[in-house]
């Protein structure tokens, strides 16, 4: 499907189900923190939130990249 999500954004509806909240929700915590850097937000989606490391890293790729990953 030329439309389907790819990048991170294929991880979303999984880590909406696994974890509870919207991607919405998850981008404005990550907006929220005091960390900017990729590694140091992926270990806080780990660390604070119990989220695995594929699922925190698309959230961080696409909060610190969203123009460039196509969203459904």
């Amino acid at each position: 499907m030329a439309n389907a999500p790819h990048g991170p954004a294929s991880y979303f509806p999984t880590i909406e189900a696994k974890y509870g909240r919207t991607v919405d929700e998850w981008l404005t915590l990550l907006a929220a923190t005091e960390q900017t850097k990729h590694a140091a937000l992926v270990t806080w989606l780990k660390t604070e939130h119990g989220m695995g490391h594929g699922h925190a890293t698309a959230l961080v790729q696409y909060h610190l990249n969203p123009e460039k990953w196509a969203r459904a």
